[in-house]
């Protein structure tokens, strides 16, 4: 696990790298895409991601390892793509999924989701949302930008991802009361958009999940 003095560090130099020639534009949002699925994909092997198709192959959701071969073993969903790894158990072996498809079609209504840390660690990537440190979910926390005791509510507009040194950081103060601390980006409600952006996010550099996340036909891997 970092310290906190290594997170600083390595926040401050991404914030500063175009100021001593690193790539910018293209190759800094690749980078930040390749950070985000580190800080994902470093979850215990039940927890790593699995992307959730829907009985016509539309992708719909992301969930974890376990819950994944739950809906297998139950006979909901079938694997579509393996890991590469198997779960071992005393009468049977199984394919670690990183794929399953649902068996029946599911009515996915266009709403928000339900308010849970999950949903906010998804929607913010993984990355506090004051010095941009991505982690894993057992890394980070949630930091009420108006804190409880100051009035704030726990909502979408009032929650955000937030690494345990900077939470302690800003305690109860309002951020109009701290110098160096501010907001990466204003939280908004979890949207169907960006769900959508996420699954494209962390399936980029994913074979296996790429060819059902409509990228264009010149990037799909072979």
């Amino acid at each position: 696990m970092q310290t906190g003095k290594m997170r600083k560090d390595r926040a401050t130099s991404g914030r500063h790298a175009g100021r001593h020639g690193s790539p910018t534009g293209s190759a800094r949002r690749l980078t930040t895409e390749l950070d985000v699925r580190a800080g994902v994909f470093r979850q215990p092997a039940m927890q790593t991601p699995v992307l959730v198709l829907n009985a016509s192959y539309e992708p719909i959701n992301i969930c974890g390892a376990r819950r994944a071969l739950v809906l297998v073993l139950k006979g909901v969903a079938r694997t579509e793509e393996e890991q590469g790894t198997m779960l071992h158990a005393a009468r049977m072996q199984v394919g670690m999924p990183s794929v399953i498809r649902l068996l029946e079609y599911r009515r996915i209504p266009h709403q928000t989701r339900a308010l849970s840390r999950k949903n906010i660690l998804l929607r913010d990537r993984n990355m506090c949302q004051y010095c941009q440190v991505v982690l894993t979910a057992g890394e980070l926390t949630l930091d009420h930008v108006i804190p409880r005791s100051r009035g704030g509510l726990s909502t979408w507009e009032n929650l955000v991802a937030c690494c345990h040194d900077c939470n302690r950081r800003k305690g109860n103060q309002m951020l109009h009361e701290l110098t160096e601390m501010r907001l990466l980006k204003e939280p908004k409600p979890f949207s169907l958009h960006t769900s959508r952006h996420i699954m494209r996010m962390i399936g980029s550099a994913d074979p296996s999940w790429r060819r059902y996340l409509y990228f264009e036909s010149g990037e799909q891997a072979a």
